[in-house]
């Protein structure tokens, strides 16, 4: 049988996954058969992800970050739910969140039976504080914001939610699950030291250049993760704050191996080229005629007509569109400016033909 080959990353325009660093690679290779899941038993990866989380609280302003190393942004979103219900007395618990919010919002309100309120966004694609300050009640148990979404790489008024869910003894969280390694070098207002998040989803398996999977689940309290916890009788440890309890060791050591290859002069330079990419192929975009929405991360969304939509996925190349129907690219880190080059090239001859 023929050995299967992975997925090249040489026309993926629209993911927000990437080619993992090498020593990241490595560390995963070395960690695949390690469970974290049972730290007292495997304590050189518990150590490590000690360490992540430690990486992970420098790189979002917590000072004494709570956490681990889950398997992505839907994981860690879930858990954010879970311990805002857990924590609170609501009898029939509700989350609010942005129209813009990452779609594992709408999994953890079904296993979680918890009401969803989806709030329109501003004109800007923005979380509207006013128009979600209308849906919290009593009963609201999270306030959700987005630092970095995906369809259009918005920065949600971080702050503003803060104060709306603290206005409402409810918790906060902000999904910075694809942002979060570009947003330390803007001058967005998105992480704990810029308001009360208590807790937050980050992936590094994303522009942290870890290997799949690899999330990030941060908390400001201990008490959120006691309040997750089970007991794990037939372990060493005695209990599991944790969703999916066995898990491979590789995310963890790999995401400890991108950091400290990369924090933060490394993950600086990949933001600041990426962001060029993204400010370059929206001006090659906007020449040509394109309603194009300015990238305020690397994320360009173009309204492009849906026959050259299919014919640059006939040339070969991997692409999505948001909900309202807008071409998605995101400039990740294996995204260089000689592929945009190659991109442009084929939407002009896409064009020329039609």
């Amino acid at each position: 049988m023929q050995q299967a080959a992975p997925q090249s990353f040489d026309r993926v325009l629209s993911s927000m996954c990437t080619r993992p660093h090498p020593t990241a690679r490595d560390a995963a290779e070395r960690f695949l058969a390690t469970n974290p899941g049972d730290p007292d038993t495997y304590r050189t990866v518990a150590d490590l992800e000690t360490r992540v989380i430690a990486g992970l609280g420098e790189l979002t302003g917590l000072a004494d970050p709570q956490g681990y190393v889950a398997s992505g942004g839907t994981e860690a979103n879930v858990q954010a739910v879970r311990a805002a219900r857990n924590r609170a007395d609501a009898v029939t618990p509700n989350v609010v969140v942005p129209e813009s919010v990452h779609f594992s919002f709408q999994k953890a309100a079904e296993v979680l039976d918890v009401s969803l309120r989806t709030v329109p966004v501003d004109a800007d694609r923005r979380a509207d504080p006013d128009a979600m300050a209308d849906r919290i009640d009593a009963d609201t148990v999270l306030v959700v914001g987005v630092a970095g979404t995906t369809e259009y790489g918005r920065v949600d008024p971080i702050p503003a939610l803060a104060d709306l869910a603290a206005d409402a003894d409810a918790r906060f969280h902000v999904d910075a699950a694809w942002g979060g390694f570009v947003l330390p070098f803007t001058d967005h207002d998105w992480h704990f030291s810029d308001a009360h998040v208590d807790t937050m989803a980050i992936d590094p398996h994303k522009f942290g250049q870890a290997a799949v999977p690899a999330g990030g689940f941060l908390a400001r309290e201990a008490a959120t993760l006691d309040a997750l916890a089970v007991e794990t009788p037939y372990l060493e440890s005695t209990s599991q704050a944790t969703l999916t309890g066995t898990r491979s060791g590789a995310g963890v050591a790999s995401a400890a191996a991108a950091l400290d290859a990369l924090w933060p002069e490394g993950y600086r330079e990949t933001y600041e080229r990426a962001q060029s990419n993204a400010a370059w192929i929206a001006d090659e975009l906007d020449a040509r005629g394109f309603d194009v929405v300015d990238p305020v991360l690397p994320l360009v969304a173009v309204d492009l007509p849906g026959h050259l939509f299919d014919a640059l996925t006939e040339r070969g190349w991997r692409l999505s569109r948001t909900a309202r129907g807008e071409l998605r690219l995101v400039c990740m880190p294996h995204v260089t400016r000689e592929t945009l080059r190659e991109f442009v090239r084929d939407l002009d001859a896409c064009r020329d033909a039609h």
